[in-house]
């Protein structure tokens, strides 16, 4: 029992360098000098960030990414909010199948999602040609994470509190703007985190469903790498990673605490 301590602790930071090594490596590739991908780095420079920056192809797809998480999200927030309310307050014995049916893209492989999607947008005569087929396969898997994290709010909630409100004369819509928009804003604003993060960094969504044109980011940097091996690549990871990194931090210090 005396060893059980010391080894747990040594087991923790064993699991914390196998999830962190990569992101390190990658940071660290990012600054080579050298003008090839390699690690150990061949010396430290930031002339591939500044590459990057007047590279169009990779900020045009960073905007690209950047625009359609977004969009992913609203409708998300949306939709999930709507499904999280019914599931916790009207759902009877049917509670069950809404939640597996919500959370199933998040259960099911993401190319099985991307494949269903793919079969059924050329089935009804869409295809891939419109931007429709890759934004729906976005909603998808940004759905569940918003629809956890509101579900989470509401069931910490007392729903008397809204009951009070409509007794007293409040409507259906000004009861749920004043009393349960505000109690459930930190779970709705965590999701909504999340959900732009799944969005921003899926691959086989957009793998699968782009269409011709413009390419999101990860599928940008996939194809750069196909032909071309430069430290370029690591630097616009180490931004990506940089910017999730930025909204999870301000996440928890915003909201973490108080949900």
């Amino acid at each position: 029992m005396r060893l059980a301590t010391p080894l747990l602790g040594l087991f923790r930071v064993l699991v914390y360098v196998f999830l962190l090594a990569p992101i390190v490596v990658v940071v660290l590739a990012s600054l080579n000098a050298g003008n090839f991908l390699t690690f150990p780095p061949q010396g430290l420079s930031l002339r591939w960030f500044w590459t990057f920056l007047d590279n169009d192809v990779f900020i045009d797809a960073i905007l690209y990414s950047a625009i359609l998480a977004v969009c992913a999200t609203a409708v998300s927030l949306v939709l999930g909010t709507m499904a999280s309310l019914y599931f916790v307050r009207h759902a009877g014995p049917e509670a069950e199948v809404v939640r597996i049916g919500v959370l199933l893209p998040l259960i099911l492989p993401e190319i099985l999602t991307a494949i269903a999607l793919l079969f059924f947008f050329y089935e009804i005569g869409i295809g891939t040609r419109h931007k429709i087929a890759l934004f729906t396969g976005h909603v998808l898997m940004t759905l569940p994470f918003i629809f956890l994290n509101v579900n989470t709010s509401l069931q910490a909630r007392d729903n008397s509190v809204e009951l009070a409100a409509r007794t007293l004369g409040a409507s259906r819509y000004t009861a749920f703007r004043r009393i349960t928009l505000p109690l459930i804003a930190p779970g709705l604003s965590t999701g909504a985190v999340f959900a732009f993060i799944i969005s921003f960094d899926t691959f086989g969504i957009s793998f699968i469903l782009k269409g011709t044109g413009s390419a999101p980011l990860p599928i940008q940097l996939f194809d750069y790498l196909r032909f071309n091996f430069t430290p370029e690549a690591a630097a616009v990871s180490t931004v990506s990673i940089l910017l999730t990194l930025v909204l999870v931090v301000t996440a928890d210090l915003l909201f973490g605490r108080r949900d």
